[in-house]
């Protein structure tokens, strides 16, 4: 499943108060740059994730933040260090953009 036109377009929307917003599409998903610095994915399922790093890490999981893991064929289950993006942030691009200026601060 890729991800659609509309996803990539809301995604850039929802960050476009950072500035210089790029993306790149890869393995069905998006890779949102801000300044050339990767710091948020979307799935094809059009879910949003912050990229999290350093002390940054510990404040997504306090505040109760889903962690992207997977399952591999062998049955190993995988986390990556992105979380999900706050629920109430898909519907407010300046909540979206503090919490991504904040992802942005530990990369």
């Amino acid at each position: 499943m890729n991800i659609s036109d509309a996803d990539v377009a809301f995604a850039k929307e929802l960050f476009s108060g950072l500035g210089d917003i790029s993306s790149r599409k890869m393995m069905g998903g998006l890779s949102i740059y801000c300044d050339g610095t990767i710091f948020s994915i979307v799935n094809s399922d059009g879910s949003i994730w912050l990229k999290g790093a350093g002390e940054f890490q510990k404040t997504l999981e306090d505040e109760g933040l889903e962690r992207w893991s997977y399952t591999k064929d062998t049955g190993k289950t995988v986390s990556m260090p992105y979380w999900s993006l706050p629920g109430e942030a898909l519907d407010d691009p300046q909540l979206a953009c503090d919490w991504a200026r904040r992802a942005l601060a530990h990369l």
